[in-house]
């Protein structure tokens, strides 16, 4: 005997007809000429005319930048298609939609302690972080990496990359010393940013040793250290995160950049070998997740938007991209299974 399947959910009329995808299908059938009427319609007409659709996500979720006249640099040859080959645009700029003191992230430990902060203070410190690496000689295309738990101090690091044209990459404190290196060790960071501990399954977890090795390894230019509580970290040869902002000057303009210009290096399993680096670029990572969170998530600016990773999975890229829609973000930092999370 079959059954027919109960969906766990399913929108409204009233969602369905005033939501995004809704009027974006309206501004879809009027470039097709014809009726688009569900999502087969839809779809199929954005593989047939892959240059409209894309063309019209830009529009539709108002990126930020200079998008140019064309949208497809086409080659026979498959991975030489360019996409949107005049276009100039930055990540940084269109991840900080606003500037007010709407909430952009909530951060939450297992152990309750919760933090945020506004879209207004979210650009002012993304600002420094891109003056201060500026200052010390970081340039498009240099790497800055992460190993940092899911936290506010995370995304701000991310963006003030972003903000200059560097490349962002991320490993999650969980990840030992080897691992680590296994991934950070091919890209040579310029750059180290680092959190001295973290709150997992009851425990607090120190990561002072951890992050000596590491520096004594990639050997980078900077150190920079988030205290994990309180103000003050014992990790030798590094510059205190709070210090280092507070030194800041006035945060150069958006670097403009090619829309395939690399922005996230990210890693494969590490199952077959040693980890393989992957590299993302700008327009791409940007343009993408912007349909995915406007289109199949209907996520605006009202809304609040959670997923739980840590920073050494692209699902954390993908979340942080949800700051586009001027939604709030809630970033998790611990063990899920801990009660009193």
């Amino acid at each position: 005997m079959t059954t027919t399947p109960t969906p766990l959910w399913q929108p409204d009329e009233k969602r369905l007809n005033e939501g995004q995808p809704a009027a974006f299908r309206a501004r879809a059938e009027q470039l097709a000429g014809a009726p688009l009427t569900d999502y087969r319609d839809l779809h199929r007409w954005s593989v047939t005319q892959p240059e409209a659709f894309w063309n019209l996500v830009w529009d539709f979720c108002e990126l930020r930048g200079h998008k140019g006249e064309r949208v497809l640099a086409p080659s026979p040859v498959f991975r030489h298609n360019r996409w949107f080959p005049d276009a100039r645009i930055n990540m940084a700029e269109n991840l900080l939609p606003r500037h007010d003191t709407h909430t952009a992230l909530v951060s939450i430990d297992e152990g309750g302690r919760r933090d945020q902060i506004s879209y207004n203070d979210l650009h002012v410190a993304a600002g420094q972080v891109a003056a201060q690496l500026q200052a010390a000689g970081v340039e498009p295309g240099d790497r800055v990496a992460g190993y940092m738990p899911n936290r506010i101090e995370t995304v701000i690091a991310a963006l003030g990359c972003a903000w200059i044209g560097a490349i962002w990459s991320s490993c999650s404190p969980d990840f030992g010393v080897e691992g680590v290196l296994d991934r950070f060790g091919q890209i040579e960071p310029k750059v180290l940013f680092a959190c001295d501990g973290y709150q997992y399954n009851g425990k607090w977890i120190e990561l002072d040793e951890r992050i000596q090795a590491l520096h004594a390894e990639l050997q980078p230019e900077l150190l920079i250290v988030i205290p994990g509580r309180g103000d003050t970290s014992a990790v030798r040869q590094a510059l205190n995160w709070r210090d280092w902002l507070a030194a800041a000057g006035a945060p150069p303009a958006f670097a403009e950049l090619p829309f395939d210009h690399p922005l996230y290096i990210l890693y494969s399993s590490g199952t077959t070998g040693a980890p393989k680096c992957i590299v993302h670029g700008t327009g791409g990572a940007l343009i993408q997740h912007a349909k995915e969170h406007r289109l199949h998530g209907d996520l605006g600016a009202d809304d609040v938007l959670f997923y739980f990773t840590t920073c050494g999975w692209m699902m954390w890229n993908w979340l942080v991209s949800g700051l586009q829609t001027g939604a709030t973000l809630v970033l998790y930092d611990g063990n899920p299974a801990y009660p009193d999370a």
